[in-house]
């Protein structure tokens, strides 16, 4: 019985646990969902919840207006500005980042969610501890150890395929892809390790400071 109960352990035949959050470290039911979310004492993998804020989903104004004059480009900038600063950031003090990915969903519990995997359990647990404190565009950080580290698993194959039919309300993550420039920069053999880049720190674009009282 002990294990068939292990062989099915956050499947969808898991009754007792939610598959949705072992393998998305998010679920849309939150604390009123009827199965356990069993949170993890280790991992090698943080979330850092809703971090990210798309300028395209903001509502500065209805009709978006807002954006009528900003490019594509631009927007793409915009995103690569912010994924170079949490990455580097987040490898500078924490240690060596083996991936990042950032949801693109509009659900409430996986927008703009930003998944770090580190190499090492101890740096992951390093910076949620230290995460937790200090602020990020002018909001409080919320970093929590996740499940989530076969991001093969968390993915919607019909995004990725251009066949899903739930947009950015799907429960699996839609995730937004980098520029090829900065995947290879960040990625390649070629950047120095716990160097940082010409951008410098994350607080110095986007206000990530220590936590004030």
């Amino acid at each position: 019985m002990a294990e068939y109960l292990a062989s099915i352990f956050g499947t969808e035949k898991d009754k007792v646990n939610c598959s949705f959050f072992f393998k998305i470290g998010a679920c849309t039911h939150g604390e009123r969902c009827s199965r356990i979310h069993n949170r993890p004492t280790f991992s090698q993998t943080i979330l850092l919840q809703n971090l990210y804020i798309n300028p395209q989903n903001s509502a500065k104004t209805a009709d978006g207006s807002h954006l009528a004059n900003v490019t594509d480009e631009e927007m793409q900038e915009h995103y690569d500005n912010f994924f170079e600063d949490v990455f580097v950031e987040c490898e500078d003090k924490y240690g060596p980042v083996e991936e990042m990915n950032v949801c693109d969903n509009l659900g409430d519990h996986l927008v703009g969610n930003v998944y770090v995997k580190f190499k090492r359990e101890e740096d992951a647990d390093k910076a949620v501890k230290d995460l937790n404190n200090r602020w990020f565009g002018g909001r409080p950080v919320y970093a929590e150890l996740t499940p989530v580290t076969d991001f093969r698993e968390a993915c919607c194959r019909q995004y990725e395929t251009g066949e899903c039919t739930r947009s950015g309300f799907c429960n699996f993550m839609h995730l937004k892809p980098i520029s090829r420039k900065l995947r290879s920069e960040l990625y390649g053999r070629g950047r120095v390790r716990g160097g940082g880049t010409e951008l410098g720190p994350l607080h110095m674009r986007h206000g990530m400071g220590d936590l004030k009282d």
